[in-house]
């Protein structure tokens, strides 16, 4: 496979997503950044933004493994891991696998469950293993986690630590579509059996592992100037000495960022990354990274406000 027909690839698989999910194309884009770089990502929005369906949709447009945990608040990491159970005709311990183990993972209203059960990922998203009771169990490299969560209920809800929140590569937060969006998806489902699989059927499963592996081997090598690794650390640092902004975002936002770089601009079919790759994807790498400071609260910026104006101040490269 060589930049050209990854390139084909990705748009193919674009549209197959975009058969379910309708206005949503910037979202796509980076989840699937988020898989080829071996990331993961937190999607938050209102109930009803396809949240849910966005990632049951990625699934069936890759050949991989799919598993769902709906986090609730008497979920415990048992329920997610798995335990060794003792079977009393052997005499012997056997693991019983929890849904953690699959290659794409949906943490559907993951702020519902209490803290102890959130960290019970927090190994999986960082080393692709997970330890049970001394013992190392590998997840796999593709192993990817789509966390979603719902801003608007916060009764009963545990806010993610900011130690979790860092292991995500993106957030992505996904609003309600215009109005000729949501004409159309009524208009497409007027047309469907009443039935919610027929509102994601007939999406191909493109991305096979191997397509997979391969896409990440081109991506190994995309070249990124001194230049445009000096412009993410110096947006990076500017987010700690920025008055709005308590705390900034650490050396692996950075690192982050740059391997999403790399992964955009294999996606645009370039073997080398541009201050547009930087530009388009800081906001969504950094806006859960960064805490903002009581003033700019009460003032009533946002994450995403104070970044752009960052992303303004601090000069691009030529």
């Amino acid at each position: 496979m060589d930049l050209g027909e990854f390139r084909n690839l990705i748009a193919t698989v674009r549209g197959e997503i975009g058969k379910a999910v309708q206005g949503q194309d910037a979202i796509i884009d980076l989840v699937l950044i988020s898989i080829f770089a071996g990331g993961h990502c937190l999607v938050e929005g209102p109930p009803g933004t396809a949240k849910t369906l966005l990632a049951r949709s990625v699934s069936a447009a890759m050949a991989l493994d799919y598993r769902r945990i709906q986090f609730t608040p008497d979920l415990m990491p048992g329920d997610v891991l798995g335990v060794n159970l003792f079977n009393f005709q052997t005499n012997q311990f056997h693991l019983t696998k929890g849904p953690v183990f699959t290659d794409i993972l949906l943490a559907d209203e993951i702020n519902r469950a209490p803290p102890k059960t959130q960290s019970a990922l927090l190994q999986a998203m960082n080393e692709r293993m997970v330890t049970l009771d001394g013992t190392d169990y590998s997840l796999g490299s593709n192993f990817f986690v789509l966390a979603t969560q719902n801003p608007i209920e916060q009764q009963g809800t545990y806010p993610l630590p900011e130690a979790q929140l860092d292991r995500f590569l993106f957030k992505l937060v996904v609003d309600f579509p215009d109005r000729d969006t949501e004409i159309a998806i009524l208009s497409r489902h007027a047309s469907q059996a009443l039935k919610s699989d027929a509102r994601n059927a007939g999406i191909r499963p493109l991305v096979t592992g191997a397509a997979l592996a391969a896409g990440r081997a081109l991506i190994d090598a995309i070249h990124l100037d001194e230049t445009i690794l000096t412009y993410i650390v110096d947006l990076v640092r500017a987010t700690r000495s920025d008055p709005d902004i308590l705390y900034g975002a650490s050396t692996r936002a950075a690192d982050a960022l740059a391997s999403a770089v790399r992964v955009r601009a294999a996606f645009e079919g370039r073997d080398y990354g541009l201050p547009d790759d930087v530009q388009v994807l800081l906001v969504p790498a950094l806006r859960h990274r960064i805490i903002l400071s009581p003033s700019a609260e009460i003032d009533g910026r946002t994450p995403d406000e104070v970044l752009r104006n960052i992303k303004n101040r601090v000069d691009a490269p030529r």
